[in-house]
């Protein structure tokens, strides 16, 4: 058995992991905000954990580490996903998008980054990041024609679903504000609807 020591390190250098060769790491490469990034990753290591600790993207919060809050959303080859519920290493070959990410190589804020700070749709701002994540995927399964449960039944089925405030509110159910802030979040999300 090879029992060299690998070591992993972080964006600032310093050693993130050092571990021997064993059956309970994989190499995983994920592309995360358009940049790949190879890692020696525990079979146990959460997404959300990865992005925090490994490559100190601390945008995607920890809150009830549970997959109920929604505070950990990422988008995962387009779609919103709890981050603190994905092991990293099922993840090997995926896109990462990360709140960071969100509005690529520009220097201006995405869309809906601006309508939040327009909209004042944030007090504390610990589920921002999330709700800002998860209203991006939500937006994208709209225009794919996914149909949410409060999406009219005479909707044809595969064409963008026409997205109201009941439509926002459900689909954005999955995010959740200590701070109540959910009327200026919907009032956000609803000025970037095509």
């Amino acid at each position: 058995m090879d029992t060299r020591s690998v070591r992993q390190y972080g964006p600032s250098g310093k050693v993130l992991h050092a571990m021997g060769n064993d059956q309970h790491h994989s190499e995983t490469t994920l592309r995360v905000n358009g940049k790949p990034h190879t890692l020696t990753v525990d079979h146990r290591r959460v997404l959300l954990d990865l992005l925090r600790e490994d490559l100190d993207l601390t945008g995607a919060k920890k809150g009830c580490d549970h997959g109920q809050c929604g505070a950990c959303t990422v988008l995962v080859d387009g779609r919103r996903v709890n981050s603190c519920l994905l092991f990293a290493v099922a993840l090997d070959g995926c896109e990462i998008t990360t709140i960071e990410g969100l509005s690529g190589d520009g220097e201006e804020p995405h869309p809906l980054q601006r309508a939040f700070l327009e909209r004042d749709a944030f007090q504390c701002g610990y589920c921002t990041p999330g709700q800002i994540c998860s209203a991006a995927g939500m937006l994208a399964e709209a225009a794919a024609g996914h149909p949410s449960h409060v999406t009219d039944p005479a909707t044809p089925s595969g064409e963008p679903v026409p997205l109201d405030r009941e439509e926002v509110r459900e689909r954005l159910s999955g995010n959740l504000c200590r701070c109540g802030a959910y009327p200026r979040i919907a009032e956000a999300v609803e000025d970037v609807i095509p």
